[in-house]
């Protein structure tokens, strides 16, 4: 009888050796999972960061001027300036004839 309780007690303590080894290597799995995934979250702010700031750089009309004139040979042209006669006789305010 105390031979098969030994034999019991020693297969119970194994088991719950394996188990204690296995739980605690998958929360060191975990652990390491959720530190990779901390890191990644940290370059992809730092990449949308850059990205903002390049937007900001790009979206300034300087800038827009010195591509359109570099990359695609745009010139500036000259303003146009409209002169518009009205003929006075023909002119109504506030239903009055001038």
């Amino acid at each position: 009888m105390q031979s098969l309780l030994f034999f019991f007690l020693t297969v119970a303590t194994v088991v719950c050796l394996i188990v204690y080894l296995w739980v605690y290597t998958e929360i060191d799995e975990t652990l390491l999972v959720i530190e990779i995934q901390n890191s990644t979250s940290k370059e992809l702010m730092n990449e949308l960061q850059e990205l903002k700031s390049d937007i900001e750089s790009l979206s300034r009309a300087d800038a827009i001027s010195k591509k359109a004139k570099k990359e695609l040979k745009m010139n500036y042209t000259n303003p146009e300036t409209l002169l518009i006669i009205v003929d006075k006789r023909h002119l109504v305010v506030n239903d009055k004839n001038i």
